[in-house]
């Protein structure tokens, strides 16, 4: 759920040649109205959205001997002049935070990408389709104790318009998530501004973002929580969602309910009331507090009812502990995530939900938001 103090919204030569009988590529005054496209043409959809979608993630892996580097030609898939020119930028952009990850000692050795069609319709010469991307990404082992990978699943909504001869030219491809960039994703979240109501709350202490941090170890079994479960919980629904709760994605995120689903499997107990007054916490088979699901609420639940700690620096984090992010430093909290693996070097890698996300680096975030204020949570 939104927060109500703020309301954030939180490939050049080749072309896939079809046939229009079977790929309907269909003039603009043959078809009425939408339709369903056959699957013949939704697997082209998906070799298209797979090809530029493949590119940007190979920006991201180290160039090895023998093989191909990020530094290849952009995505063949035929695409209008100016997607041709956002695709480019946004290749150079991903080949930018490669080189700023590995600064932080962080690269990946291989990369799968795999696309799915969600539906896929066609109007006239016209055709929009949702996709699934789902993509992993290897770890290098800089350190030794990295995890093997880094997973990520991501909604698309492509746009294409048919071109004689029965080809298909993609115009768009724009990210249907709310919550921050997968890492093979070049461009920013985007939040909406919304004034202060004036009131105060329990905001916190932004954290430094230096590293390396003092190490603040903690417990994972045998406390009062039991953390190995938090993020057992965690790493199970990342992308499967547990169907015993109600999810958000079209409402504003899925983040913060994710983050107190795993912090109830470890422990935490509900605090009942009403819906409204952040000092509660709690879910039901109908209904739940705003704190359950609201990343500020959460934030002035979790302080004022001294369910956590402020950490002073990012990079304490441990497993179990969570991490907020106001992306344009406006003093609303976007986004929350749980660490649920940490390596002895002292990096935290995150999972979440919206965009769904498996042990991305706390790196990794911070090369793509430098800028944004960070909030650490010792649960």
């Amino acid at each position: 759920m939104i927060p109500k103090r703020f309301r954030p919204a939180a490939i050049a030569a080749l072309t896939v040649a079809l046939a229009s009988g079977s790929m309907l590529a269909y003039s603009a005054t043959a078809v009425p109205g939408p339709r369903d496209a056959d699957r013949a043409t939704a697997d082209t959809f998906a070799r298209m959205a797979d090809d530029v979608l493949s590119h940007r993630t190979q920006a991201l892996v180290e160039d090895q001997p023998g093989r191909q580097g990020s530094g290849q030609a952009g995505p063949k898939t035929r695409m209008s002049a100016q997607l041709k020119k956002d695709e480019d930028a946004a290749l150079q952009s991903l080949r930018s935070r490669k080189t700023r990850l590995a600064e932080l000692g962080e690269a990946y050795t291989d990369a799968a990408t795999r696309v799915v069609v969600d539906r896929a319709t066609v109007t006239g010469g016209k055709a929009v389709v949702q996709v699934t991307e789902q993509t992993t990404l290897t770890y290098k082992k800089l350190r030794g104790d990295e995890p093997a990978t880094t997973d990520i699943g991501t909604r698309y909504q492509l746009t294409l318009t048919s071109k004689r001869g029965g080809n298909w030219e993609l115009t768009s491809i724009t990210s249907q998530e709310n919550g921050p960039v997968a890492v093979n994703e070049p461009v920013a979240a985007k939040v909406n501004v919304v004034k202060d109501d004036g009131n105060q709350y329990p905001d916190g202490t932004p954290a430094s973002t230096k590293y390396p941090a003092t190490p603040k170890p903690k417990a994972k079994t045998g406390g009062a929580y039991d953390y190995a479960a938090m993020a057992k919980y965690a790493e199970k629904y990342w992308s499967n969602y547990n169907p015993a709760y109600r999810k958000y994605n079209g409402s504003g995120g899925d983040c913060t309910n994710f983050i107190s689903q795993a912090l109830k499997a470890g422990g935490w107990k509900a605090v009942p009331g009403s819906t409204s007054d952040y000092r509660n916490w709690w879910y039901d088979g109908s209904r739940q507090s705003d704190s359950w699901v609201g990343v500020n609420e959460w934030a002035w639940f979790t302080l004022s009812n001294q369910r956590a700690a402020n950490l002073a620096n990012v990079y304490q984090a441990d497993v179990g502990d969570i991490l907020q992010v106001d992306f344009n430093r406006d003093g609303s909290k976007d986004h929350s995530m749980m660490v649920t693996y940490r390596s002895s070097a002292g990096m935290p890698y995150l999972t979440y939900h919206s965009t769904n996300t498996y042990r991305k680096s706390l790196a990794s975030i911070i090369a793509s938001y430098p800028n944004a204020t960070y909030y650490a949570y010792r649960t």
